[in-house]
Formats: C-alpha cells, structure tokens, sequence
C-alpha cells in the first residue's frame, strides 16, 4: 500500500499539476482500483487524506485562487455493466428508472460564472474546494460567449470541460515536432498547458484553438429545473456550447445501448472521449442521495477498456519534416485498432526508441493515442527471438544524405539542406502554398510531391517559373485544371506582404507574427537589416522568435531565394498607397488591448477597426500598451493598466478616438 500510494501520488502530480504524464489513464485508473480494494481489505492501514479521496490536483500559484461555493467533485469509475448495475442499486430507497447518459470529455473541467448574463469569472477545479482563476484565458476560447441569451438577470454557474478537437491537436503536434519541441502526450494536457498558461500568454489559447462543453447548471433548481435533460437543454438556450452526444435513458438496459453503442461510434467524434457519464435524470434526489468527499453518488463514470493491441515492428523509416526535423515511424504488421486498420505508428523521436529499447522485428503493443494517432507503448520484451535488430540513428538525411545535425537544447536530429533536399522541399511548397501562406489553391500534398520528384521544383522559386506542359502531364492534371493553377501562381504575387512572410516557413512565425512584423518593417529590406533587438522589441514577437527571424535572414541560401523572388515580380513589401494610408495613419504604431463587453460592437470589429489605421492588438497588457479599452466588467486587464499608467478608454472614447482617425 505504502509503494501505491508513492507511486499514485507522483503520477497524479505528473497529471493533475504539470500536465505530462508518464502512464495512460487506464494503467492509472488500475494503480487507483488496486490501491481502493487494499484499503477495503486492511482500513487499518488507509490514509483518509490521500489524493485517492480527494479531487484532482492543488491550484497553481500562477493564478488568483478562486474558492467554489459549491464544490467541483470528480466521478467514481466503473469498467463494466454489473459494477454499473450495483453502484446504481446501493443507492438507498430511491426507486430510480430515468438516467441522462453523456460521453465523458477528456479535458479540463471548468466553472463559468455570469452575471445578468455577463461573463465574470471563470476558474479550474483545482482541489475541488479552491481553483485558479483562469477568466482572461477562458475569454480567449471562441466557444464561450461574453454575453448569453435568453438569460433575464442574476447570477449562474456553469460548469463544463475545456477540450482540445482531435483537428487541433493533430496540428498543434505537427508544429512541435517540426520546431524541434516535444509532442503533447494527448489533447487532455495540450488543453490543460495551453490554460493554464500564465495570462501573459494568453494568446497561446486563440492560436491553439481551444474549444468548451458544458455540462452541469449549478443550483438548477433556481431556475426552476428539475431534470438534467431541462438543464441541459437551458444552458444551450443561454448560448452555451452543450454536445450532441447524449441522450434520456428510461432504464437501465438503455444505459446499457448507448454505452454499446458509443463504443466504436466515439472514434468518429472530434473529440476525446474515454467512456460515459450515467447522471440520475431527477435533480431532486441528487442532495437526497448526497456525495462522498470526492465524488458525488448520484453519477459514476463508465469507463471504455483501452484499445490496445499486439503486433510486430516490420520496419523503421524516417520521415523528414518542412523544418527538416527526423521522425521515425514504426512499418507495423497490420492490426485491427479501434476501428480501423493499424499499418504505421509514431516514435516521436531517437531518444524515445532507446528509452524503449525499441527493435526492428520486435512484438509491440500498439495503441491509438488520444484515440486516433496509433502509438508503440511498450516492447514485449519476452517474446524476443534473438533476430530483433536494434536500430541505429542514422547520420545522414535519407532524401539528401546531408550530414544531420542535433542543436543544443533540442530533442529533435534536422536535415541542414533546406536549399536542396526533396523531402523538405515537397513540405515547403505545401506549406508555402497554404491559406495562410500565399494561398495558392490547386498545390496541395499530392501535386507538391509530383513537382519535386519530376525535378520540376528544386527550390520555392521554380513555382513561379512553371508553365502549362510542365505539369498538365501529371496524374488527374489536364491542360485546363493545370492553367488553372497557373493562374493562382500568378494571382499569388500580389499578395500581402505579412502572406510572403508566413509562407517563407520562418521557425516560430505563423500567420499573427508575420502580421506583426510585416506592420512594423513594411518590407522584406527592412526585415533583413533590422538588429535582432529591434525584432524583439514587437510586441508580440519576443526573444526566441527574433532569434529564428535574424538567423533565416542571416542564410545566404534564404537571401538568394529572396532575390529570385523580386526577380520574379512578387510583391516584398507593403508601400503602395494603400498601405501608406494603413501604416502612416495617426495609429500607425499603437497597440490597443480590449477587455470586458462592448455594447455596440463585438471585440473583433473593434479589434479590425484599429488595425485599419494602423496598430496592433494584443491579448495582455504591458508597458508597450498604448491603450487599454474597457468595457463592461472588464477584469485584471483592467487592474493592470491602472497600476502601469496605460490610457484606459471607455467605450464612448474609443469610438471618439476612431472618428478623430479616420
């Protein structure tokens, strides 16, 4: 019990806290149900204060605490029908016979407080008793409305779970891996460190595209509600984001159908899920029924067994990023996993295939992390014939055979040869021709692959060089489609300069920083010339990302990709008269921060408003805060700019200052 207990406490320390586990939920919740049934057996030896009966993890010290008027409890768990059964007939004198059934979210659960309709507060569960104030953050999140509807006055709780889709996730990994950064282990903890960020990075949250469900209306019976399928449908009236994926069960044996039934049906959902919640239907008999000191016992959790199979690693290959970073991928004996046929698995890295000890040939057990990306967790080391062959980090790149490198600091090995080697050359057209790079529709995954293998592309710049019989050859490419797409190459040129900016692949710098720096230099020249002091100094770009600025400028490779670029007519800066009136307006240079509710416009209009004459918006407040305007109830921004000094606009003075500019 004593080596349980350890164990248990660092792992929901590794969980709950620092959002990096070791272990998967399953052999978590195995540690937890081994722990439970030896306190049963010897209570002699439990300890009541431990974490196994209490709520989640202790609020960081990152944020103001927040103190729930009603506690935020967590579930019980239960991993097949006959213990759901039990814990529903243990409940004393209740004749139950009407459940609500809803998918249990993997995230982060949350309170949303509101005020006459108002978004005032939000906040972690923390220890169940006392969270952390998260409000500035959760503003960040789209899904969550400022404002309800159809709420008259007064105030409510809200409490639901912040979620990272599987869409999100997957491209948030991406980046990661690309930028040499480890991946998250799943869209649970991506969601949680992206939250609880310190509120200066807050725009982490807007970039991450974090998403909420809510799924509990706190003293419900204030509103005059009386079942869990009424407060449900309230909240969703009020204009908060509830999940389809739930339903009335009359009995127990429809419990039971919809469990089944989302067995393999979750998969299809954006979202992770790892079993369902089965909620009593009657509000009125969850005070009757009451609570334990963790958990409530009008709820329980039933949770899916994890999907887990074994297989055979066939082989290793590398796959070679947009940024050049090396990822291993395990070639699998096809396996049946969750659904769908298992043939790849991700290594994540060198260093995870030693800590393994990872083989060629050897049995593996597979499963589907965050229920969609197949992973290898474990050697079946037993089972080894003496054929396994240990696999060797490989030296050069196997597009290129460019020598690879490993920066310090950085997990990932890279391929130097941007200039040359296919396999990032083929990333790098995608990438260059994305929506938020030059936006050239038509060059997608399969037609950048079939430029760089027909040597049509052997840099970036060969796009604009192409003509009709160079691709109108390809597979599904006629003479039309392919002049089509002529046709976007050239329309490309004349796009933004913050586009040329995104698409040229800068490490760290997406769609908002090229914004950023393309409003501050105005031209690709002045980029080039600036000291890197001077790149840090944006606001919003910082230390690391003027780094990686000055160091692609600084590669006589990218200047000579540059050169051919103005040689070829693309657009390198933002001066045409247009442009003059947006950089040399009397706002040209300010940054603006919003906080709390406007009456008369939403945050993004005011948001685009400002940046048509010229200046920046941020999500925090600091000393390069030009203005902060304040709305209704406008929280710790607000403070913020008190204590700094910052002009602090109302609304009226905000749209004073717009007339005066425009």
């Amino acid at each position: 019990m004593e080596e349980l207990y350890t164990l248990i406490e660092r792992h929901a320390r590794l969980y709950y806290d620092e959002d990096s586990p070791e272990i998967s939920d399953s052999e978590y919740d195995s540690l937890v149900r081994e722990l439970s049934q030896l306190e049963k057996d010897f209570p002699e030896f439990s300890r009541k204060d431990f974490l196994t009966h209490k709520v989640g993890g202790s609020p960081s010290n990152l944020f103001a605490p927040v103190t729930h008027k009603i506690p935020m409890l967590s579930l019980d768990n239960v991993f097949d029908n006959n213990e759901l059964e039990d814990f529903f007939t243990r409940i004393p004198n209740e004749n139950l016979s009407n459940y609500v059934c809803e998918m249990k979210i993997d995230g982060l659960a949350v309170s949303l407080i509101y005020e006459d309709g108002k978004f005032i507060q939000g906040a972690t569960r923390g220890d169940g008793k006392t969270g952390e104030d998260v409000t500035e953050n959760l503003r960040a999140i789209k899904s969550i409305p400022e404002v309800l509807v159809n709420f008259p006055s007064g105030r409510v709780e809200i409490r639901g779970e912040v979620l990272m889709t599987l869409d999100s996730f997957n491209k948030l990994n991406s980046e990661r891996e690309e930028n040499g950064e480890n991946p998250f282990a799943n869209p649970r903890n991506a969601a949680a460190g992206s939250l609880r960020q310190s509120a200066k990075n807050n725009d982490i949250i807007s970039k991450r595209g974090l998403d909420f469900f809510a799924y509990y209306l706190v003293e419900a019976e204030n509103f005059g509600i009386k079942t869990q399928n009424d407060a449900l449908n309230y909240i969703s009236e009020m204009g908060l984001p509830v999940q389809k994926a739930w339903k009335t069960c009359e009995n127990l044996n429809e419990v039971f159908d919809f469990i089944n039934h989302w067995h393999n049906e979750r998969f299809n959902l954006n979202y992770v899920t790892d079993g369902v919640v089965v909620k009593i239907n009657d509000l009125t008999k969850w005070n009757i029924i009451g609570a334990t000191s963790h958990a409530p016992r009008w709820a329980i959790a039933f949770k899916y067994p994890p999907e887990e199979a074994l297989t055979k690693i066939l082989d290793i290959k590398i796959s070679i990023g947009r940024t050049g970073v090396l990822t291993p991928v395990a070639i699998l004996e096809p396996v049946r996993l969750a659904g769908t046929l298992v043939k790849r698995a991700g290594l994540h890295n060198f260093d995870e295939i030693q800590r393994k000890d990872i083989r060629i040939f050897d049995t593996v057990r597979v499963r589907k992390a965050a229920e969609i990306i197949p992973e290898v967790i474990s050697v079946e080391k037993n089972s080894r014939s003496g054929n396994e062959k240990i696999f060797k980090i490989p030296t050069h790149c196997p597009a290129c055979n460019s020598e690879i490198v490993r920066l310090p600091g950085e997990v990932a090995f890279r391929c130097p040869n941007r200039a040359s080697c296919p396999a990032q050359l083929k990333e790098s057209i995608k990438y260059f021709a994305s929506r938020d790079g030059m936006n050239i529709k038509g060059i997608g995954n399969r037609l950048s692959l079939q430029l760089v293998e027909n040597g049509r592309v052997k840099i970036l710049s060969d796009i604009y060089e192409l003509k009709v019989n160079d691709i109108s050859g390809f597979n599904r490419m006629g003479v039309k489609l392919a002049q089509k797409i002529l046709d976007e190459i050239q329309a490309s040129k004349n796009r933004p300069l913050a586009s040329l900016i995104a698409a040229l692949g800068i490490r760290y710098i997406g769609k908002n920083a090229a914004e950023l720096l393309a409003h501050h230099f105005k031209s690709i020249d002045a980029i080039k010339n600036a000291d890197e002091s001077e790149i840090a100094d944006i606001n919003g770009i910082g230390a690391v990302s003027a780094k990686s600025v000055k160091s692609f400028f600084d590669d006589e490779a990218n200047l000579e990709l540059l050169r051919r670029f103005k040689a070829l007519g693309i657009k390198m800066n933002d001066l045409d008269k247009d442009s003059d009136n947006v950089f040399n307006g009397k706002l040209s240079g300010k940054t603006f921060v919003f906080t709390g509710t406007l009456l008369n416009l939403t945050r993004d209009d005011a948001s685009n408003k400002v940046k048509s004459l010229g200046a920046n918006v941020s999500n925090s407040v600091s000393s390069k805060t030009d203005y902060v305007v304040a709305g209704d109830k406008p929280g710790s921004k607000y403070d913020k700019a008190l204590k700094l000094g910052i002009t602090i606009l109302n609304e009226q003075e905000f749209f004073k200052l717009l007339a005066d500019n425009f």
